[in-house]
């Protein structure tokens, strides 16, 4: 690829669909950084996506997510299976520096021509992902690989963005972390299409299970996928889940660092996608999925409008009045956005 080929967005989207590292890597860097011409190649790319099959893995820091991560990639790539990894880390709030050290934690998988890692820093998103991490997504989706793996930041129980982007989404807990008192906070745990409870050598591993699993017990009456704003999205035709068609939640043990357990695990992945397909669940989640990068696109390209149309001075002189009290936050939000200060 020419110098100049780099920087054509056209040519980029040729590059990633031929399977070329170096135009996928820089697509995802035009993309993250939102360079001219982005929009326009991931367009070109979209009829190409749609047939990879995408695991979230999130969880508390220090329970080991990149080295399951790991540990799922080389397992799939001893089934002759390719993967891509997504993998976000935390960025300073000050100066929007990161340490991206998923990429040292996965050192294990580099020469591999059939794994394709992608580190992000948040930028200030909340939620566990980054900004373009939908965009990364679909960028190794239609780059061919099979299975795509996101990693969240190390999230609490409020960061369930996760469940929007991924088709099976893994919560890891890990022994001796206050997994008891966690285990009965809502949001996380609600997520969860396999709980994991991973470094399970060390002591306690046990006690996690088992309130974990009286938490699923106690929860089983409740829907557990959140919809986008609260409404699932269902297939014309289909105004609620197939009856009969419910998944069983499992809490499955693994020790990542030596591999103990990832194989179950990856069966018992495959066999939540089969239950997607058989259920329904699979177009249910794709229209969720389609509907919240929809709204996340909207937003972005309203939000870029409103700071073009809106002179800095205006938004000095609002701020200086609502300072002072002589108006409030609420009415200087709604003149700056008036149609007659959009004309003027």
């Amino acid at each position: 690829m020419s110098a100049r080929d780099r920087r054509n967005p056209a040519a980029l989207a040729q590059g990633v669909a031929a399977g070329d590292r170096l135009a996928l890597a820089r697509a995802m860097t035009l993309a993250e950084n939102e360079q001219p011409g982005a929009h326009a190649m991931l367009s070109a790319l979209f009829p190409r996506t749609g047939q990879a099959r995408i695991i979230g893995v999130t969880g508390a820091p220090g329970t080991g997510k990149s080295t399951l991560v790991t540990a799922l990639a080389k397992a799939y790539r001893n089934a002759g299976l390719s993967v891509g990894i997504a993998a976000v880390d935390p960025s300073s709030p000050f100066t929007g520096g990161a340490l991206l050290g998923d990429r040292v934690r996965m050192r294990a998988l580099s020469g591999d021509d059939g794994v394709f890692m992608r580190s992000m820093a948040t930028r200030g998103s909340l939620g566990g992902l980054a900004k373009a991490t939908n965009e990364i997504v679909m960028l190794l989706d239609a780059a061919g690989f099979e299975r795509i793996i996101v990693e969240t930041v190390g999230v609490g129980q409020a960061e369930v963005e996760i469940a929007r982007t991924a088709h099976t989404t893994l919560v890891v807990e890990a022994p001796g972390l206050g997994d008891e008192v966690q285990a009965i906070k809502a949001g996380i745990l609600e997520i969860a299409d396999i709980l994991v409870v991973n470094k399970a050598d060390r002591p306690g591993a046990d006690r996690t299970i088992r309130a974990l699993e009286l938490m699923l017990e106690l929860g089983a009456d409740e829907p557990r996928y959140a919809g986008h704003h609260g409404i699932i999205r269902y297939p014309a035709g289909q105004e609620s889940p197939l009856p009969g068609h419910e998944w069983q939640v499992d809490v499955l043990k693994t020790t990542a660092v030596n591999g103990a357990g990832v194989e179950a695990l990856c069966g018992h992945i495959e066999a939540h996608w089969a239950w997607l397909e058989e259920s329904g669940e699979l177009a249910v989640r794709g229209r969720q999925r389609i509907a919240y990068a929809l709204e996340s696109i909207i937003r972005a390209e309203l939000n870029q409008r409103v700071a073009a149309a809106m002179p800095q001075t205006d938004v000095d002189r609002v701020i200086d009045a609502i300072y002072a009290h002589e108006t409030d936050p609420y009415q200087a939000a709604a003149k700056l956005l008036s149609p007659e200060n959009a004309e003027g």
